[in-house]
């Protein structure tokens, strides 16, 4: 398990390396001048140079790419060219908010989605299972700002339950920050939980076809221990991976559910960073979300272990 792990987190290295090339790489070439935007629409074709300059902007790309390189090996982020500041302090700065909605919204995804599955490859053919597999198609369809909006329409405007947009944080008041997090965690969660609760379905419903499954009720154990002790856990690996594969939608997602909310976090940083072409906070917050993926991923692999003991690194 240790030579495993080991392995896993060198193996990171490549991974990061690759995307920090294609990310630096897809910023330089596509079109725009963060020099342009710094200096405003009045400014002259020498103060954009200027400015270029002082930005390290008019050197040749390899170069551009080894000084940036250096300065994050060296755990050096570099300064914003929009926001002046460092890109660390930007991140440690909206890092809360995101990693506020991420929790909530994996907890609830979840707690709900895996019952749900549960439940609809039990009563396989009922009503249930079709109202389970319904909402599992039209959750995984509709966009998340579209779910936000409604949600905005019903809950925050027309019955007045819950604030619009904003955050508060949770060392502040707690109550605020539930009530700010309500919302954008149901939003952002309905595409989860379609996608978990129809991998569950899945897998449940093929454990239960197994003879071992056949001679626990034979034995007299009730349904529920049938389903939880012997089913849930042997369909445990899929549904697990589903959901470290799904840290990816969720991570896209937390980008447009905080732009709609107006959650100061990384995913409105993001989208902030890309329309002033600010190259340092973009590369580094991707890298940031890069290393997550992959650290969650890593642990997915880990849990595999406890749900299924013939699996051996």
């Amino acid at each position: 398990m240790i030579d495993f792990i080991a392995r896993r987190l060198v193996s990171i290295v490549p991974v990061l390396a690759v995307v920090a090339i294609f990310v630096f790489l897809m910023l330089r070439l596509t079109p725009g001048d963060p020099a342009a935007v710094i200096a405003g629409d009045n400014a002259t074709s020498d103060q954009i140079a200027d400015i270029r300059a002082k930005l390290g902007l008019d050197l040749p790309i390899w170069q551009q790419f080894a000084i940036w390189a250096g300065d994050m090996l060296r755990g050096n982020f570099g300064e914003s060219f929009f926001f002046k500041k460092t890109v660390a302090e930007l991140i440690a700065q909206r890092i809360e908010p995101t990693l506020s909605l991420a929790i909530c919204t994996l907890i609830l995804a979840v707690v709900v989605a895996v019952p749900l599955g549960v439940i609809a490859a039990y009563r396989h053919g009922s009503w249930v299972d079709r109202l389970v597999m319904g909402f599992s198609v039209l959750g995984f369809s509709v966009p998340v700002f579209v779910i936000g909006y409604c949600l905005i329409y019903v809950f925050a405007i027309d019955l007045g339950w819950l604030p619009v947009q904003g955050y508060t944080r949770i060392g502040v008041d707690f109550g605020s920050f539930l009530e700010h997090m309500v919302l954008p965690s149901v939003s952002l969660a309905v595409v989860y939980i379609a996608l978990i609760a129809r991998i569950t379905r899945a897998s449940v419903l093929e454990v239960l076809n197994e003879d071992y499954i056949r001679t626990a009720r034979a034995k007299g154990l009730s349904n529920r221990v049938v389903l939880m002790r012997h089913a849930l856990r042997n369909a445990a690996v899929p549904i697990l991976t589903v959901i470290g594969i799904g840290i990816a939608l969720l991570i896209g997602g937390a980008v447009v559910t905080e732009s709609v909310y107006g959650l100061p976090g990384l995913g409105r940083l993001t989208i902030e960073a890309v329309l002033s072409r600010d190259f340092p906070t973009i590369q580094a917050v991707i890298l940031l979300f890069s290393v997550v993926y992959v650290l969650i991923n890593l642990l997915i692999d880990i849990a595999y272990t406890l749900f299924d003991p013939r699996i051996r690194y």
